[in-house]
């Protein structure tokens, strides 16, 4: 199965939950990293870290597909 079968296959309603973690968790770490207000760098830190993980988290994801249990 190619890449983009993958991506065109409908997504297990489990990996459809943690794609959508994903997404949130890259969107509060996009928020934390463009605040104006100076946050201390442990935060900016977690942040970045928190954002490698959703977007990884979501990729993967949205690449899963059911298997066939015939």
């Amino acid at each position: 199965m190619s890449i983009v079968e993958r991506l065109l296959s409908p997504t297990p309603t489990f990996f459809q939950k943690l794609r959508n973690i994903g997404l949130v968790l890259a969107a509060v770490s996009a928020a934390l990293v463009a605040t104006p207000v100076a946050l201390p760098a442990i935060v900016t830190t977690i942040a970045g870290y928190l954002a490698v993980a959703g977007t990884v988290l979501s990729a993967v994801s949205q690449i899963a597909v059911p298997t066939d249990t015939k």
